[in-house]
């Protein structure tokens, strides 16, 4: 970002007033004087006479209806990630998992906060799937399900039985689950350890967020009820 647009969204002046600081010899980055042209990355410190000046960074928040085929991570090397497809100006992170083979809601922010207040598994924050798996949906799967199913975490190298959770028969093959934790593809691993192969996975909702109306591939903003009853929920 160019040096007088940095300093303007530090709301301490204008574009026009950072330019005679910066003349004036009053800007330095990284103790070094700022020149008109000079631009300020990431990490770099910002000072005008001496003191540390930070630009007000707006809090983003988007919702993300996403395709099968992007992967959710935030390294820019592999190919078909989130960042790149999205290509939002601002730094953003997405708000847990959802794996390269499943679609739907995803959130993602630029506030560190939420995110960790977000991920925090005692809050027990709900998340809503709608399920297909590759054969019928019996009654024991049902309770199996419900009850918890006992999945090996390759995160602790152990095996651990899942939560109890509410599911829901839609049809033959198809059906929703509400769960409160997140493991890494665990719904496919309980059905899998049930002996059922996942087809398609959707997250229809996310803490509060549902009804979220954006073609597969889209994203938008919040709109400020969304963002008010998202964070309310935080607290």
């Amino acid at each position: 970002m160019r040096i007088n647009k940095y300093i303007a969204e530090t709301g301490l002046c204008s574009r026009r007033e950072a330019e005679n600081y910066i003349n004036e010899k009053r800007v330095c980055i990284n103790g070094e004087p700022a020149f008109l042209y000079s631009d300020v990355q990431e990490n770099d410190i910002v000072t005008l006479d001496g003191k540390i000046i930070k630009r007000k960074i707006e809090k983003i928040y988007i919702i993300f209806n996403k395709p099968k085929g992007i992967t959710v991570t935030t390294e820019r090397h592999i190919l078909g990630n989130i960042i790149d497809y999205i290509h939002y100006p601002e730094r953003i992170f997405p708000i847990g998992r959802l794996d390269k083979d499943s679609r739907g809601l995803i959130v993602l922010t630029n506030d560190g906060d939420v995110i960790n207040k977000a991920l925090r598994s005692e809050n027990n924050h709900s998340k809503e799937y709608v399920v297909t798996v590759n054969k019928a949906i019996s009654p024991a799967f049902l309770r199996q399900m419900a009850a918890g199913v006992t999945i090996f975490n390759p995160v602790s190298g152990q095996k651990v039985k899942t939560k109890k959770c509410q599911i829901q028969k839609i049809d033959e093959k198809t059906f929703k689950i509400v769960l409160t934790q997140g493991y890494n593809r665990q719904i496919r691993r309980m059905c899998q350890a049930l002996g059922y192969e996942v087809k398609d996975l959707c997250r229809i909702r996310f803490m509060n967020l549902e009804d979220f109306k954006l073609p597969e591939g889209q994203w938008r903003l919040f709109t400020e009820e969304e963002k008010k009853t998202f964070l309310n929920s935080l607290k």
